[in-house]
């Protein structure tokens, strides 16, 4: 029985280092970016980088009433947040402030866009990015390059790594 328990130690402390988180937070990343990378172009005419459509501007206008800010100043700032942010979050530089920025983002939809999405879907968008808020980039995140360089001997977490 000793050994299945050091067994189970040994596993749960390699998928508790930092190449498993990692690549974790990789993924979380890269997940959470989709989803605002996807709506973002939604918005754009396409075959272009970020010249905003019309549609766009009739949604916020008449489907997301609920806003606090108006239509033309709405469109344009989420437009391009859910183009730099999950650029940012991809790269993995900035990433607990680009998870922020997403999470603000997914608070205003739920409170003023889609109410009754909260355990359906923005309850899965929240959770990915209070990860990223709490754990960073991780070890294959720009953020964790920039740590190293600047040579104070803190990982990316600002902890002192052994």
């Amino acid at each position: 029985m000793q050994t299945l328990l050091d067994r189970y130690d040994r596993l749960t402390a390699w998928l508790a280092s930092r190449l498993p988180e990692g690549l974790a937070l990789l993924l979380t990343r890269v997940a959470l970016a989709g989803i605002f990378w996807r709506s973002g172009r939604s918005k754009v005419e396409e075959g272009t980088l970020l010249s905003i459509g019309e549609q766009a501007y009739f949604l916020f206008e008449y489907e997301y009433t609920g806003l606090p800010i108006p239509p033309a100043i709405a469109t344009p700032m989420a437009t391009w947040a859910e183009h730099l942010l999950p650029i940012l979050l991809v790269l993995g530089l900035f990433t607990r402030l680009s998870a922020l920025g997403l999470l603000a983002m997914t608070l205003v939809i739920q409170l003023f866009v889609y109410p009754d999405a909260w355990w359906q879907t923005h309850v899965l968008w929240s959770a990915m990015a209070a990860v990223l808020i709490a754990r960073g980039g991780g070890m294959f995140s720009l953020d964790a390059l920039v740590a190293d360089r600047r040579g104070n001997g803190k990982g990316e977490r600002g902890r002192q790594q052994p």
